[in-house]
């Protein structure tokens, strides 16, 4: 059954408001644009603001790619008090009189960065037996979660007010908890502490000055055609190499047949491609033009179709 409304093909990054949560935020662009097909790319908390990439029609297969992007945050974390939510949300469920001083904080911030153990918030996404953590959280249910090893490149302290609030930068890898790593921060400091204030600040290429309001993206489509609001599909694939192709190798892509790359008039394009791609199969953009016809792969001297994008 055809979709209703335009097929539009692309990314646009929102900057989300607070108390929206990601599928409401994406159902009202969706409905500004009226975009037939329409899924964002990493879930933010009602409570938190910032950059959300939102993906449309063919854009929608580079979601999965978006979500392994790195990301950067700003939060505030308070100290003297943890929650159930380790956010704003959560009823207090514990307080303590212990302050750090900044030396101290700083000091302890470079153990959680490179590869650490988090163990997830209870109210999180992450499914127990089927189903979500934060319901069986909601309806007093008893479960455990494990502990998950994350990636966390940078911390940086911005600010620290009043022995209190601490205003911190993070830049972190998929599947990282900022509630987490704050309630980890304030119990090593033999403390306690929530996330009074959480905004992202780029997820991969797209960053602030990429986002877009609401209510600036309302008043624009009444005089933008929507497809001109949309950054290009090759936007979220900025990380992965890219490989050239003709019109030719671009029809066999389309047509999902391999293309070789063992010819002698292909033999640099394959020794240019970095180890990873050529001996691990790690995926590669296939561009006619600086346009993306399919992320593919490279295997026994081939170039094979992972994902391919309508023209």
């Amino acid at each position: 059954m055809k979709r209703k409304g335009l097929p539009l093909n692309g990314w646009l990054a929102l900057d989300k408001p607070l108390n929206l949560t990601s599928t409401q935020a994406l159902g009202k662009v969706r409905w500004l644009l009226n975009a037939a097909k329409a899924g964002h790319g990493g879930t933010l908390d009602p409570l938190a603001t910032g950059v959300l990439p939102l993906a449309f029609g063919e854009a929608t297969k580079t979601v999965g790619y978006m979500m392994d992007a790195t990301k950067r945050y700003r939060f505030t974390l308070k100290f003297g008090t943890q929650t159930t939510t380790d956010d704003l949300e959560g009823e207090v469920m514990a307080t303590s009189d212990v302050r750090p001083t900044e030396a101290v904080l700083r000091a302890v911030l470079p153990r959680f960065t490179g590869t650490i153990s988090q163990l997830p918030p209870r109210f999180s996404a992450l499914k127990v037996d089927g189903q979500r953590a934060y319901d069986l959280a909601r309806e007093g249910e008893e479960f455990e979660l494990q502990p998950r090893a994350v990636r966390i490149d940078e911390i940086n302290l911005i600010s620290y007010t009043n022995q209190e609030l601490a205003v911190m930068e993070v830049t972190c890898g998929k599947g990282t908890y900022i509630r987490s790593l704050a309630r980890d921060i304030a119990q090593a400091l033999d403390s306690v502490g929530h996330v009074a204030e959480l905004r992202r600040l780029q997820v991969g290429r797209f960053s602030e000055k990429d986002s877009i309001s609401l209510d600036e993206l309302s008043a624009k489509v009444q005089n933008t055609p929507a497809d001109q609001l949309l950054l290009p599909i090759e936007t979220a694939l900025g990380d992965i190499p890219a490989l050239a192709i003709t019109e030719q190798e671009a029809q066999r892509l389309r047509l999902g047949q391999t293309v070789s790359l063992l010819l002698m008039s292909n033999r640099d394009r394959l020794l240019s491609l970095p180890d990873a791609v050529r001996l691990n199969g790690s995926p590669v953009v296939a561009l006619l033009n600086g346009k993306a016809v399919a992320i593919a792969e490279v295997a026994a001297g081939e170039l094979r179709v992972v994902r391919g994008f309508s023209s």
